[in-house]
């Protein structure tokens, strides 16, 4: 209707446009004919000679002759006149003789001219011009009038004709707007304009409401729409809206994943140190929505999770040597042998009091001693030995040790995992510094990784290892290279001499230039924390969830 509405206001502003000027084109039109028949009169040779050797009279020559004419032209009348204004022809022979009901000086000047004015016969379009001799002197005028009421007629007559093609187009036009608005209300699905504006402000308010990301693309893979939620996780800004996806994002598995390089539902990436599961789905115009979870927080949990699953196993198969050493114990109490038993105790003790000392010797910022201080503890409790390499020495000056604590923690955790299987299983830490540079390698006698994949297995998602119950593997590698690059550094995975594998983590500009007491805690403290006794194991616990926080 609104189309319908439009095309008729149209129409009829285009009809009255048209017939505005054309009757000013027929009123010019009409003087310009009766001034060419009057040219034409004036032109005939004999009309000068008949004024100077005859009278004005009924059946003169000029009469006769005007008669002729305007009976040829269709001309309303043909008046001739002499220089006084006396009329020596007209249509009504009652008005030979007589002068001129109009100004005639004009014409009898010389002048030609064109004019609607009103006579003895009425309103007419009037065209005079001047009659001259062989000698070019003036000796009469000649005045043609066109009847006004042919001109009317003329214009009323292509009224209809034109009200004809104004209907014509309009019911063109009104053809054309219910075939549009068929095709908007197909292609909006019947929804009414209002509805529409309804179904935007709520997507707006729901796309930045909901703490998911969502990205759509075009076809050709640019940026059409973004929430709050996505630019986060990505690390995107509004004006990269429009623009391609491979612009606005580094190159990386992130952006294979979003761009439909890699298929499949629920993959992993990691964006700085998120862990995020991308979903795509295609639109029928070649683009794509994308929704991407922040996983960062269940994947910490669910490690949370495998490691106290772990402990738990491991409490239970050494639950009958425990049994074991507090009988042994009991019996030598009972003996009387408190010399024996004391020096049982303190064996039994002392490795764990030795680990710390160890570690705090040659570990000095208290995060890194007192996380590789929970892993010795785990490893031991796993069956596996954790030892520090001679070569270990790190100040307490450095500059981010939670990100290194990432790093380490979850270099010591795949270790720990690839070694589950062996009986003998052996892990040493090395964490020493070159200038500013941070080094950490990791050692195991597991299986190792063979050169053909050691291009691989940074990649987040992929993982030689069953995927546990809460979740997906192969986060934890590639966070590790991830942080390391963020500083410049590098993440390499080697052979291990008799056999194993060695990861190598440099992290440049890692140390600071002056010592760190931010968080005012020494070393020492440290280790005192965590021989303390009564509480060793909930001190351990704590620093991990600090570490796994960290991935």
């Amino acid at each position: 209707m609104v189309q319908l509405a439009i095309a008729t206001g149209v129409i009829v502003l285009a009809t009255g446009l048209f017939l505005a000027p054309l009757s000013a084109q027929l009123d010019d039109q009409a003087m310009r004919r009766a001034l060419a028949i009057a040219q034409t009169t004036a032109a005939e040779p004999r009309l000068d000679d008949a004024l100077e050797s005859s009278r004005p009279s009924r059946h003169g020559p000029v009469q006769n002759e005007a008669e002729r004419i305007r009976a040829a032209t269709g001309a309303e009348y043909v008046v001739i006149m002499d220089k006084r204004g006396v009329r020596w022809s007209h249509t009504d022979p009652d008005e030979i003789g007589r002068h001129v009901s109009t100004d005639p000086s004009a014409a009898l000047s010389g002048q030609e001219v064109m004019q609607i004015d009103e006579g003895t016969l009425g309103r007419s379009a009037r065209g005079k011009v001047p009659l001259r001799d062989e000698h070019g002197e003036v000796v009469g005028a000649v005045s043609v009038g066109i009847a006004y009421e042919s001109v009317q007629e003329r214009l009323l007559s292509t009224v209809p004709q034109l009200l004809a093609y104004a209907g014509g187009t309009l019911v063109v036009g009104a053809l054309a707007a219910y075939l549009v608005a068929r095709r908007l209300q197909r292609r909006t699905h019947d929804l009414a304009f209002s509805d529409i504006s309804a179904l935007l402000v709520e997507r707006e308010a729901m796309l930045h409401g909901i703490r998911e990301g969502f990205l759509a693309l075009d076809k050709n893979g640019r940026i059409r729409l973004m929430n709050d939620e996505a630019q986060r996780l990505l690390d995107l800004r509004a004006e990269d809206t429009g623009r391609p996806l491979d612009a606005a994002l580094p190159p990386s598995r992130t952006t294979d994943v979003l761009a439909g390089r890699v298929s499949g539902a629920d993959l992993l990436a990691v964006s700085g140190h998120r862990v995020l599961v991308a979903n795509r789905m295609p639109t029928d115009d070649g683009g794509a929505v994308v929704t991407l979870r922040d996983r960062t927080e269940l994947e910490r949990l669910g490690r949370e999770l495998d490691g106290t699953r772990g402990l738990i196993d491991a409490l239970r198969a050494q639950d009958h040597e425990h049994a074991n050493r507090l009988h042994t114990l009991l019996g030598l109490l009972e003996l009387g042998l408190y010399e024996e038993a004391v020096e049982f105790v303190t064996q039994a003790v002392g490795v764990h009091r030795a680990t710390a000392e160890q570690v705090t010797e040659r570990i000095h910022d208290p995060l890194l001693a007192a996380l590789l201080v929970g892993k010795a503890t785990v490893a031991t409790e796993r069956g596996a030995s954790l030892s520090i390499s001679p070569r270990t020495h790190l100040p307490d000056r450095l500059v981010d040790p939670h990100s290194l604590v990432t790093i380490l923690g979850n270099l010591v955790d795949n270790a720990l995992d690839a070694t589950s299987s062996e009986r003998d299983a052996q892990l040493e830490v090395e964490v020493r510094t070159e200038g500013s540079t941070a080094i950490m390698r990791i050692s195991d006698n597991g299986p190792g990784v063979p050169e053909e994949r050691r291009a691989e297995i940074f990649t987040e998602g992929w993982t030689t290892k069953e995927s546990p119950r809460h979740g997906q593997r192969g986060i934890g590698l590639a966070l590790v290279r991830r942080l390391a690059e963020r500083y410049g550094g590098s993440a390499e995975v080697g052979e291990r001499p008799g056999g194993g594998a060695v990861f190598t983590v440099t992290v440049p500009d890692a140390l600071s230039e002056k010592l760190s007491r931010a968080r005012g805690t020494t070393p020492q403290e440290t280790a005192t924390e965590t021989r303390a006794p009564g509480r060793p194991q909930a001190r351990t616990r704590h620093l991990e969830g600090d570490t796994e926080a960290g991935r």
